[in-house]
């Protein structure tokens, strides 16, 4: 069992780590963006949030990948499975149904599903911020001066 906390903690923080580091530069672009005035404030702001749900989608994959990747190398998921789909259905939560853990790795499943609803969190949090002061800016701009 305390393989398993290890291995997973250690998967865990890389994935904070890569989600800390895309924050970062998600909330920075989205910040220098907010300052210009453009004559289209609604197209600025559906171009931040599309670029901002982008790059954290693709935060997410990478994460995935990354406990596929640690699935590969401990051997936690059955043989012949893709070990990509399986860390996507722990990552998600959305559960088991084709494909279940070995069984003296059981606990990656639970870890993953873990550190997937945090980050999930902490996106959703970005993104609400990034669109209240994309949204912001946009009203400020609107304004008569």
């Amino acid at each position: 069992m305390l393989r398993q906390l290890l291995v997973g903690g250690a998967v865990s923080a890389c994935n904070i780590a890569i989600h800390a580091l895309l924050m970062t530069a998600v909330v920075w672009v989205a910040h220098r963006v907010a300052e210009k005035e453009t004559p289209r404030q609604s197209w600025r702001l559906i171009m931040v949030m599309i670029a901002t749900v982008s790059v954290l989608m693709v935060a997410h994959v990478c994460e995935v990948a990354v406990w596929g990747l640690a699935y590969a190398i401990v051997g936690a998921a059955p043989a012949g499975a893709d070990r990509l789909y399986f860390a996507f259905v722990n990552y998600t939560t959305l559960g088991y149904g084709d494909v279940i853990p070995v069984a003296r790795w059981r606990l990656l499943g639970p870890m993953t599903a873990m550190n997937g609803v945090l980050l999930f969190g902490w996106s959703t949090a970005v993104i609400f911020e990034v669109l209240r002061r994309t949204a912001r800016s946009a009203a400020a701009a609107a304004s008569p001066r």
